[in-house]
């Protein structure tokens, strides 16, 4: 709106009235039951005359007066018993049953007290707000009618409780405020930001209660370098209490319009949520150099995001996530959003204290232009059931059954069938020096159905045509030796660790690996049963792992570390691949170490430690430093492990990520963020940068209050994909309160 705005215009009428707040109190509930005759009512002055002639009442000082939940507060009241009019001057404040409190200098009301006439009005909602007026009229049914008005739901005095101009406010010829509606309606209205006149807006209302209401959002305007100047005005559909529709036109000076929508349904037992956007437009007009296959007809572009969960019962529930898109530079270009895949589920679940069911089915869609659609599986279904038992066999025992079946599915691709059953048992006990010892036993067998192999590129992912069956054991000893004490003033805790698993050799290769291709010695999978992520591979040889946890907790102050490494027993070659840390029989060395002072530091830090050179193979930095209003993020990975480059989903990268947030002032703020690529032909050989380049950075400045919030932002884009070309972006946001939101 600011573009529209700052026009410095006069109003058409008189000034505002005055919303500060009146020197009156409002009037507090009687302190006396009321009477139970509706018709009576109660009050309390300081003095009261009764001219029987005329049959008035009048009393004065402190007059306090009570019906039906309503209540009045003046200097004087005089009331006509025969016309039934009540007149009321002097420091006036009436307060209705909703909660609303209006002041004015003089009051005509009937002796309902329900409705009248209030001179130089002001009225505090309770929904928040106030409303003021040289004149204001309330009927029976409590809506209140003013003419030459000012309504504003900002503050009027500043944090030393000075009077102050609100930060906005709407001034109007007429205003109608329907309590039953909890919305306003103008006519001949004004808005006004910090005191200077704005947008005229003829007809206008809104909501001020906690509820939804239909009417227009506040806009969205922006520039970039591919659509030009955009425009997005929503507008808000209010179905019912349970649901609601948002339709979201965009304009663009340099595309065709776009509209989106979004509509949210909640249940009895369940929500659901689907948006989209939809265009007509030709792609290959956006392109700098159109590829081949790319039509320059226009023609339909979009994105639909649907979400939903249903609770049948308390055990059962279903649960959805749909996200497709017309092409796979849509979301970009209109940046809706930068994410390379997207995920599809369908869920049935079961979930009760000791068993889990679950059906799934997953689909992928790439957006990555160099990708071949036919090679992203579908998974359909996949069929996981667990259940514990045996807890009361021996104390600290239990048993887990696991049953899992998987299909997955290429149109130009490998397919695999899968299925296994699996039992393990866990037996943990405290020895009496304190030591803390687990017992595992594994065993699962294991049957694969493979065809068209040759479709993958990488052989060990393949495994052998046809059926395969496999069987795997293994058995574990964990054993930590908690040893705790005061030091430096706190609390300090030194835990030694020692791990045995011993499993025989197991003909990895024979089955294809779908789900553990992306393997890394890691702190978080030092003592795990078996380090493959997934289900495909299996760690075989027997092994020993050991390590140290240390913490130290003081006031305010803590700091938590760990560090292993492990030994293989077995001198033949790993089936895992070079680089990961775990392929000699000894393997690299794993920590994480996490520093945190009260609020305002965080510190993580991941690595990895080649074993012979001690070069750092990853080294994983994030950190929040500051205050809620005043505070820097940081973040650092480079993965140094010279994995073969065939292996796609383990090829090292470094990036550093930066962001923040500056308060200059009170209400105003600055803020920054950036990803850097500083990968290098060293660290991948088909990588064309030079070590730093720029994905993308966000600088903004921002002013936020109790009411208004408004701020300008600054994007750009480093990388080209498609027709979402590399460029800058600007954006400009201004909410209200009770408008727009």
């Amino acid at each position: 709106m600011l573009p529209f705005a700052l026009c410095a215009a006069p109003a058409a009428f008189a000034t505002p009235q005055d919303l500060q707040d009146r020197a009156t109190e409002p009037p507090p509930p009687s302190e006396t039951p009321l009477p139970d005759d509706p018709d009576q009512i109660q009050f309390s002055a300081d003095t009261a005359e009764y001219d029987t002639n005329s049959d008035v009442v009048t009393v004065k000082g402190d007059v306090r007066m009570f019906r039906e939940g309503n209540r009045l507060r003046a200097d004087e009241v005089v009331w006509n018993r025969k016309t039934g009019q009540v007149v009321a001057s002097g420091g006036i404040a009436v307060t209705n049953p909703e909660g609303d409190t209006a002041f004015g200098d003089r009051i005509e009301l009937t002796d309902s007290l329900k409705d009248g006439v209030i001179e130089n009005m002001l009225v505090v909602l309770e929904q928040g707000g106030r409303l003021a007026a040289q004149r204001g009229t309330r009927n029976q049914g409590g809506v209140i009618t003013v003419d030459r008005a000012a309504y504003t739901p900002c503050a009027v005095v500043d944090s030393d409780n000075c009077p102050k101009e609100p930060s906005w406010k709407i001034t109007a010829v007429r205003v109608v405020y329907d309590p039953a509606r909890e919305r306003i309606r103008y006519t001949g209205a004004r808005i006004s930001l910090f005191g200077i006149a704005s947008l005229p807006l003829p007809v206008f209302s809104h909501s001020i209660g906690g509820g939804n209401a239909s009417g227009l959002l506040a806009p969205d305007i922006r520039y970039d370098a591919v659509n030009g100047f955009e425009v997005a005005l929503p507008y808000f559909f209010n179905l019912g209490p349970n649901r609601d529709l948002t339709v979201k036109p965009h304009l663009f000076s340099g595309a065709l319009p776009m509209l989106e929508g979004e509509y949210r349904h909640l249940l009895d037992k369940g929500a659901f949520r689907v948006a989209g956007f939809a265009t007509y437009s030709s792609r290959a007009d956006d392109f700098l150099v159109a590829p081949s296959g790319v039509a320059d007809e226009n023609r339909f572009r979009g994105y639909v995001d649907a979400t939903g969960r249903y609770q049948f019962d308390p055990y059962w529930r279903a649960s959805g996530s749909i996200r497709l898109a017309s092409d796979r530079t849509f979301l970009r270009r209109y940046d809706i959003t930068s994410e390379d895949r997207l995920r599809n589920n369908l869920r049935l679940e079961r979930i009760d204290r000791d068993s889990y069911f679950a059906v799934n089915g997953w689909a992928v869609q790439t957006l990555r232009l160099t990708e071949n659609q036919g090679l992203q599986p579908i998974a359909l279904p996949e069929i996981d059931y667990r259940r514990r038992f045996g807890q009361d066999l021996l104390p600290g025992g239990r048993f887990e059954l696991q049953l899992n079946s998987l299909a997955l599915s290429r149109s130009a691709g490998q397919d695999t069938q899968r299925a296994f059953a699996s039992l393990r048992y866990d037996l943990r006990k405290l020895t009496a020096w304190g030591q803390e010892l687990t017992l595992t036993a594994y065993a699962r067998g294991d049957l694969y159905n493979t065809q068209d192999t040759l479709a993958t590129s990488v052989p060990s992912y393949r495994g052998l045509e046809g059926f395969q069956a496999r069987g795997i054991g293994a058995l574990a000893v964990d054993v930590k030796w908690p040893l705790i004490g005061e030091a430096f003033g706190g609390v300090q805790r030194i835990t030694p660790r020692f791990q045995i698993v011993a499993a025989p050799r197991i003909e990895n290769l024979d089955v294809p690996n779908e789900d553990a291709r992306s393997v890394d010695l890691e702190d978080s999978n030092l003592f795990a049963l078996n380090r493959f992520p997934g289900y495909d591979r299996f760690e075989d040889s027997t092994r020993f792992t050991f390590g140290i946890d240390y913490a130290l907790y003081l006031p305010g102050f803590s700091i938590e570390a760990n560090i292993g490494q492990s030994y293989r027993l077995s001198s033949r070659p790993s089936l895992l691949p070079d680089g990961t840390g775990l392929t000699d029989r000894v393997s690299d060395i794993v920590g994480r170490n996490v520093v945190r002072y009260r609020d305002f530091l965080t510190f993580n830090h991941r690595y990895r430690l080649d074993k012979d050179s001690l070069a750092i193979r990853r080294n994983e930095i994030d950190a929040v430093v500051g205050s809620r209003t005043t505070y820097a993020m940081i973040g650092y990975l480079r993965l140094n492990r010279n994995i073969p480059f065939a292996l796609e989903d383990l090829q090292d990268r470094e990036e550093a990520r930066v962001g923040g947030r500056v308060q200059v002032a009170r209400f105003w703020s600055v803020f920054g963020s950036a990803v850097i690529d500083l990968t290098d032909r060293e660290e991948d050989p088909a990588s064309l940068n030079n070590g730093f380049e720029p994905v993308r950075h966000r600088l903004g400045v921002e002013y936020e209050d109790d009411c208004i919030r408004f701020g300008l932002t600054w994007k750009r884009d480093y990388q080209t994909v498609g027709d979402a070309r590399r460029g800058n972006s600007y954006l400009l946001t201004l909410a209200l309160t009770n408008l727009g939101r």
